[in-house]
């Protein structure tokens, strides 16, 4: 049984995209395989899952060298579980940079494209089987498209990404805006969560000047409902960065609406990063960045030091 699997602090993409490329492999290569998470999902990815009528895969906390992997939504080791070079890794599906450091036991199909989403991807390499989807499919690929894009305000967004969104929308009689705007709702409740889950919650680790940073983005249509965290999410970073083997973590507050971002700038470090990276004077201890709304895109590409 193939295990397919995204990135750990899974989000829409890495929660549904391992449900599709399992659906295709097993329903219609004939190749069995499962989902499985290397976390819990966000509130919007579980939203996705009670909307569509799925159970919550499997979570994992690593994979041997008894494993069968296909990797989905990311291609850096550091997203991934700690065995992966143990494991027969047969297929990798992705949308981000080329990280490095995976090294697989045999050669394997890679693809990796400059779109929006995985599932964008996935839609084409089915071909014309991705028209055997089932309802719930085409609902978790939708899901993912209009998660990653943030209903196309992302510049990462290509015409592809929307015109796969548009059609799929259309076979299952849905409204984008009106789905879109029940995603992000589900992705703005975070009453639930203490600080140091928030800071963990869609987050990604990177080198940046020789030092490891924690890059949290959380994406959400109340951003305020977050900014009056403002104090104890800062008291929490050094704890976090800790624990985690980082040096920094930065926050990226995106405001879905006014397509902004907020960071939080709890120290002297974030402000020498925040200034050497954007066109910001930094005077408190946080910094509007309008425009800014892609950690793939427009902040990770940025960050210097």
């Amino acid at each position: 049984m193939i295990k397919v699997f995204g990135h750990k602090a899974p989000d829409t993409d890495s929660t549904g995209s391992p449900i599709i490329w399992a659906w295709y492999l097993s329903e219609v290569k004939g190749t069995p395989a499962k989902a499985v998470l290397l976390g819990e999902p966000n509130t919007e990815a579980a939203f996705m899952l009670t909307r569509w009528g799925f159970d919550r895969p499997e979570i994992i906390a690593d994979v041997s060298a008894d494993d069968t992997c296909v990797v989905v939504d990311t291609n850096n080791p550091a997203e991934l579980p700690a065995s992966i070079n143990d494991a027969k890794v047969v297929q990798l599906i992705d949308h981000h940079l080329l990280a490095g450091g995976l090294k697989t036991k045999t050669p394997i199909d890679i693809t990796i494209r400059p779109l929006a989403c995985t599932a964008t991807i996935m839609y084409d390499l089915m071909g014309d089987d991705a028209g055997k989807m089932p309802e719930a499919i085409k609902g978790a690929m939708l899901s993912c498209i209009l998660s990653d894009t943030l209903e196309f305000r992302s510049p990462t967004t290509t015409d592809h990404d929307r015109a796969v969104a548009e059609k799929l929308a259309a076979d299952l009689g849905i409204s984008i805006p009106d789905y879109a705007g029940e995603m992000f709702a589900a992705k703005s409740d975070v009453s639930e969560f203490s600080d140091a889950e928030l800071l963990r919650m869609d987050s990604k680790e990177y080198e940046v000047g020789g030092k490891q940073l924690r890059v949290s983005v959380l994406e959400t249509t109340a951003p305020q409902v977050l900014l009056d965290r403002k104090a104890s999410l800062m008291e929490a970073m050094p704890g976090v960065a800790k624990e985690d083997g980082a040096d920094q973590v930065l926050l990226f507050i995106v405001d879905i609406l006014k397509e902004e971002a907020t960071l939080l700038v709890p120290n002297d470090l974030v402000k020498q990063i925040a200034e050497a990276s954007f066109p910001c004077t930094v005077t408190g201890d946080a910094v509007v960045l309008p425009g800014i709304m892609s950690r793939k895109k427009q902040i990770i590409p940025a960050l210097k030091i």
